[in-house]
């Protein structure tokens, strides 16, 4: 599919924009669900999960920043960010709070998502505690 070609007509969370590639709806897919992220500059998304599918992140371009809720310590949660680059690969489990977050004041973040579901599942939260089903939030 060419890049002039994806589609915005996606489940999208504040802060940032999805496009859509490869899904059931634009290929027919049934297990995978591909597309880009764009987080604008000095921008942070809001938080959110996807569900029961597993994500894998590329980083294409500038620096974002991945915000998860570490809840391991023997205190109070606390957020936890993984900052990256281009050519840095992410990994997040099923179910996990988290939000992405642009610090560069000049440079648009984008990166190329890929997800075990061939729907792009969004569920948007108020912050980033556990929601999910299962018990466990590690990365």
């Amino acid at each position: 599919m060419k890049h002039e070609s994806l589609s915005g007509q996606t489940a999208q969370t504040e802060g940032m924009r999805r496009l859509e590639a490869v899904s059931g709806r634009t290929v027919g897919s049934e297990n995978l669900w591909m597309g880009q992220t764009h987080v604008a500059p000095a921008t942070a998304s809001a938080n959110h999960h996807h569900g029961r599918s597993e994500t894998g992140i590329y980083v294409v371009s500038g620096h974002p920043q991945f915000v998860f809720l570490d809840e391991t310590g023997d205190g109070e949660p606390r957020e936890t960010t993984l900052r990256t680059g281009p050519g840095d690969y992410i990994y997040v489990p099923p179910w996990v709070p988290h939000r992405e977050e642009n610090p560069d004041s000049d440079e648009e973040a984008v990166v190329v998502i890929a997800r075990t579901t061939q729907e792009a599942i969004v569920v948007n939260l108020p912050d980033l505690r556990w929601v999910g089903p299962v018990g466990t939030t590690s990365l």
